[in-house]
């Protein structure tokens, strides 16, 4: 297992706090970054393929924008980023991701504070509960501060 941390986000929604968390923790173990976009695109349907198309390269610009403004404080920091982006199921994305390459020390959901592993309105289940078994590293969230004053 190599020392790399992958820190996931969906649909272009990012988590100030776990930003900063991954930051310190890949300072703390001189670990490599590595940012992964999952973006949830379904190609069935009556869509034509040309606006699929033009939606997938309009949400590729906001995403190379998104993950380079995250990568700022990493990069500031001396730590080595890499970035990258899926668009279809998440799920399904996700574990070819991780099976592309080895397997990293740890994962952290880069989104919200909680995972969300089921959906609160439909009581369906969310993607990212269907991928836990089959991870090899443990899966972080991490909550917002609160201060006191």
């Amino acid at each position: 297992m190599n020392s790399d941390l992958l820190v996931i986000f969906e649909n272009e929604q990012v988590f100030p706090e776990a930003l900063h968390y991954a930051r310190k923790f890949a300072l703390r173990i001189n670990a490599q970054v590595t940012f992964l976009m999952l973006v949830y695109v379904s190609f069935s349907g009556s869509n034509l393929l040309g606006v699929r198309r033009h939606d997938i390269k309009r949400i590729g610009t906001r995403v190379n924008r998104l993950l380079k403004d995250c990568s700022a404080p990493f990069l500031a920091n001396g730590l080595k980023i890499n970035s990258a982006m899926r668009i279809g199921d998440p799920a399904q994305e996700l574990l070819k991701f991780l099976a592309d390459r080895p397997p990293f020390k740890v994962i952290i959901w880069g989104s919200n504070q909680d995972l969300p592993f089921a959906c609160r309105s439909s009581g369906r289940r969310h993607w990212l509960g269907q991928v836990t078994k089959n991870l090899e590293c443990p899966l972080l969230t991490v909550k917002k501060r609160v201060t006191k004053n």
